[in-house]
């Protein structure tokens, strides 16, 4: 076990860390309120007790698991909006195997290694190692649809559209520019938006899911970004699914799953 850094400098590393803790909490509730309470508590209970950073070599991993240790205390709740999409979500999650969702956003969305998730989630590594198999294959299975995706760069389109394709979902097509987007899911509605933020001719991804959402508000967003904390600041309504550049192959499936069930979709301030 490591030396807890000084207090200064704990501080600064959490500050850093917090984005991301705050993205994982909204994508588990399905609700930005609601996750920002538990990373808030999560918070208040660290600075009574700054003891977990000692028992862990990462900050992130000690973060994580205070954060785990308050959510399972609490029965693992979700977001209190019990309509639309959200309340399709909560009929899913009730079919889940427990802690199974969890390991999965761990692993792929925050990018914890196989161990760093059993440490997280006080586990056995078979165990972190189970439930991500278990998950993978219910997410999978849950819900198949039609996605769109907003992406300028060429490759990185054609590379969102296979992935999408291979796990079983129709690709209504591709646009590059805001205009395009919002004739696009004109013509064919989505069940599913992939985004960039920043598209070719100087548009916004932003906008145009805005755009797309007064028409359809119950499609649920997965934005695609090298700036995350740029999203992430607390400070407007956020997406639930935000996918770090460079982004894998097995973060874009594990979004793609959890969103088609379980994405209450705000629109954001550009």
């Amino acid at each position: 076990m490591s030396t807890a850094p000084s207090e200064k400098k704990l501080s600064l590393i959490v500050a850093n860390l917090l984005p991301y803790l705050r993205r994982y909490a909204r994508a588990l509730t399905g609700d930005q309120k609601t996750g920002d309470k538990y990373a808030a508590t999560t918070l208040e209970v660290l600075l009574s007790d700054r003891t977990v950073f000692d028992q862990f070599e990462s900050p992130k991993v000690a973060l994580f698991h205070a954060f785990h240790l308050i959510w399972s205390s609490a029965g693992a709740p979700t977001g209190d909006d019990e309509t639309g999409l959200v309340k399709r979500a909560q009929k899913h999650l009730s079919r889940l195997t427990p802690n199974t969702r969890e390991a999965l956003l761990l692993h792929t969305v925050e990018d914890f290694t196989l161990d760093e998730v059993a440490l997280v989630m006080g586990v056995a590594r078979e165990e972190a190692s189970h439930l991500l198999a278990v998950a993978e294959t219910e997410m999978a299975d849950s819900i198949s649809g039609r996605v769109m995706v907003i992406e300028d760069e060429a490759i990185i389109a054609l590379d969102l559209q296979g992935i999408v394709s291979d796990m079983g979902h129709q690709i209504t097509g591709v646009a590059s520019t805001q205009t395009e987007a919002v004739k696009l899911a004109a013509d064919v509605k989505p069940d599913l938006i992939l985004s960039d933020i920043q598209l070719a001719d100087g548009s916004s991804g932003i906008d145009a899911v805005n755009d797309i959402l007064k028409a359809a508000a119950d499609v649920p967003v997965i934005f695609i970004t090298a700036f995350p904390e740029r999203l992430l600041t607390g400070e407007r309504p956020e997406p639930a699914f935000v996918i770090t550049k460079p982004y894998s192959e097995e973060q874009v499936r594990s979004a793609v799953s959890q969103a088609m069930f379980f994405a209450s979709t705000e629109t954001l301030v550009s």
